[in-house]
């Protein structure tokens, strides 16, 4: 029976990250269609707000602006900046669950992983060499250096013309540009061989989500006395990060999706987990050593 619970709770676990997923999924679709509907004149009884007014990188890029010359930049809404000092203070605190949690196109990323493992079985989301792959994980702060500057200088939201996500969502109107779509088939197709695409090597929000996995407070640690190196942690992760060989996931890719901790993938219970304080790990690491030390 004890096993049995701890197989439902880890289901239960993994459902709650696929059920909020799914629903902020059909939030931002609903949105996004009732807003373009209500400009060519067919009202719905549903409050109507653009998608510029929901995604918090709006606020992020308008910070600038909004500090020295006190506007926000074009078609960007106040909520998108109450949304993105909202998403600040989570990433402080979880690192970016809006990432690994309520991002749309990082959910429907997931959802074309599903089929490409099942084309690839173990080699999906392996096809990319580590060493190349490695230094590709890197472009997504150049493409977010780019895009600050330029919505700077420009005062517009430069990227809305290469952005995926934006394509995805408004596809069917007149807004979208062909590089969005270009850019949007790549990422589909790129799916069905690595784990989320856009966000490990060009989302510019993402990039500045994982800074915070550097300083964050509560972090995801292992306890390396109960850990009997199965690397089931490194498996489940869908961004390739070896959390078997990590005191506390620093990892500025880490989206804290939670697939690596003790609720989801590890075998032993408490020994990979979420809300780890500063400086607690460090005494699970002593113990360890101690007990090594006196095994000899």
């Amino acid at each position: 029976m004890p096993q049995k619970s701890a197989v439902l709770k880890r289901k239960n676990v993994r459902n709650i990250r696929h059920i909020v997923q799914a629903a902020f999924f059909i939030l931002v679709a609903v949105t996004a269609t009732v807003s373009v509907l209500a400009e060519r004149g067919i009202k719905i009884p549903i409050p109507d707000a653009s998608l510029h007014a929901i995604c918090p990188f709006g606020g992020v890029v308008s910070f600038w602006q909004l500090l020295n010359v006190g506007t926000l930049v074009k078609k960007v809404h106040e909520s998108s900046v109450v949304l993105a000092v909202i998403g600040l203070l989570l990433s402080l605190l979880f690192g970016p669950v809006i990432c690994g949690w309520v991002c749309p196109f990082g959910t429907f990323q997931e959802w074309l992983g599903k089929l490409g493992k099942k084309l690839f079985g173990k080699r999906y989301n392996h096809f990319v060499p580590k060493n190349i792959d490695r230094w590709l994980r890197y472009l997504r702060y150049f493409v977010l250096a780019w895009v600050s500057y330029m919505t700077i200088i420009t005062g517009k939201l430069i990227f809305q013309d290469y952005d995926p996500y934006f394509t995805l969502f408004n596809f069917w109107t007149g807004e979208v540009a062909i590089t969005g779509y270009i850019a949007l088939a790549l990422v589909i197709i790129l799916s069905l061989f690595v784990e989320r695409p856009f966000c490990k090597y060009a989302c510019p929000y993402g990039a500045f989500q994982g800074i915070f996995n550097l300083f964050r407070i509560f972090g995801i640690r292992r306890n390396a006395p109960t850990c009997i190196s199965c690397k089931a942690c490194d498996k489940a992760c869908p961004m390739n990060i070896e959390v078997s060989t990590s005191k506390v996931v620093r990892d500025h890719q880490c989206i804290s999706c939670l697939e690596c901790t003790s609720e989801t993938a590890c075998p032993v219970p408490a020994t990979v987990q979420m809300l780890a304080l500063p400086g607690t790990v460090q005494d699970s690491f002593k113990k360890k050593s101690e007990t090594s030390e006196a095994a000899k």
